[in-house]
């Protein structure tokens, strides 16, 4: 334990009991100090939600010890009347009656606008696919391709049929969590932990291939290695049809302004 932390809470405590303090002074004495030992008095810091866990049996405790017995009931209300119905704490009693829901609102605000953060397990971020298969259809991940990309060059006026098509499905399905700019801003994600990647730059980084067996599978679909996936994204062969995820997948290259991971050559003998 931090000593520099334990000594000043003991020391409170013993200028309590010499000065002979009300019930009601001790019991805040006591909430108070078992939170600062908690919360700041380890080496090794201890979670909030425990923290919390603690607390609330604390609090408990000391509830039930107040309310034991009439003689505790009245030591704790005869402070608690004065300070209400006495004069001279008018200023204090406004002040404390302001302080309350302010604080509370505070805590509300902090808590609303913190910054979303990455996870902090770790995990594979594009795990290998166990299976290769969607659409009960086996994929080959690394030597196959999107099969209308050839339609940019052979017929870029259909190409551009399946680039909209693609634009209609990610905005009827996907832009409530990947956002407008497909960077994982949507309105969504404040429920989402982990948060949805950023496509622009994570795509290029990708065969299309495997974007096609990752949006179909979802979380559900994928393996081990990868967990753990808290994620929301359903797996959408059980919802879209294979050529609409074909044609998002052109969308979110086309919208993003850049083209899949170039297909790797194995060296053969």
């Amino acid at each position: 334990m931090k000593i520099l932390v334990v000594l000043p809470v003991v020391a409170v405590l013993a200028l309590l009991r010499f000065r002979r303090a009300g019930l009601l002074t001790w019991a805040l004495a006591w909430w108070v100090g078992i939170y600062i030992l908690l919360r700041f008095g380890f080496i090794a810091p201890i979670p909030s939600s425990v923290i919390a866990i603690y607390m609330g049996i604390v609090s408990l405790a000391i509830l039930a010890y107040v309310s034991s017995s009439q003689q505790c009931r009245e030591d704790i209300s005869r402070p608690l009347v004065r300070f209400m119905t006495e004069k001279r704490f008018t200023a204090l009693l406004v002040a404390t009656a302001v302080a309350i829901p302010a604080l509370a609102a505070a805590n509300v605000y902090v808590q609303m606008s913190a910054p979303i953060q990455p996870p902090l397990f770790s995990r594979t971020i594009h795990p290998a696919s166990p299976t290769e298969t969607a659409f009960d259809k086996k994929i080959d991940l690394d030597k196959g391709e999107d099969p209308f990309w050839p339609l940019e060059k052979s017929n870029p006026e259909e190409f551009r049929k399946h680039v909209e098509n693609g634009r209609q499905v990610y905005y009827r399905n996907c832009v409530f969590c990947h956002g407008d700019n497909l960077a994982g801003t949507g309105m969504f994600i404040h429920g989402l932990d982990p948060i949805p990647t950023n496509l622009p730059e994570t795509i290029p980084l990708l065969r299309d291939t495997f974007l096609f067996w990752r949006i179909s599978k979802g979380g559900p679909g994928l393996p081990e290695e990868g967990g753990p996936w808290d994620t929301a994204m359903p797996a959408w062969e059980k919802f879209l049809k294979e050529d609409e995820i074909w044609d998002v997948i052109l969308f979110l290259y086309d919208h993003s302004g850049t083209r899949p991971r170039a297909r790797e050559e194995v060296a053969t003998k």
